[in-house]
């Protein structure tokens, strides 16, 4: 059992060292390609290209980690929903017209 846990994670970081070498030479390429003919800037080698890589993901797409309380608002609205009472839910809805639109206007179609 053990030795698969270390053959697992030996593989998934193999992979992803092949994965950034790959993606790297394919900024390499890209760059030298288009950037000198466009704006005049210098060819890049291949650990530019690498550090370009990790620049652009630190500027525009961060280190995602696990999510942040942000991000279970779904979960806790579906727990009040599961809560409450078909009169509640009924004038929940009709809050949300006058805000949203046509909030549950999809529901109220399909009784229809």
């Amino acid at each position: 059992m053990r030795g698969r846990w270390v053959f697992r994670v030996l593989k998934f970081l193999l992979l992803a060292i092949v994965f950034v070498a790959l993606l790297s030479a394919v900024v390499m390429g890209l760059w030298n390609w288009v950037m000198p003919a466009l704006f005049g800037f210098h060819r890049v080698s291949y650990l530019q290209a690498a550090a370009l890589l990790v620049l652009g993901k630190i500027l525009f797409g961060g280190f995602r980690g696990r999510r942040g309380p942000s991000m279970h608002w779904k979960g806790r609205m579906m727990e009040r929903w599961a809560q409450m009472t078909p009169e509640e839910r009924a004038k929940f809805r009709e809050g949300m017209k006058g805000r949203c639109g046509m909030f549950g206007a999809r529901t109220e179609e399909r009784k229809a």
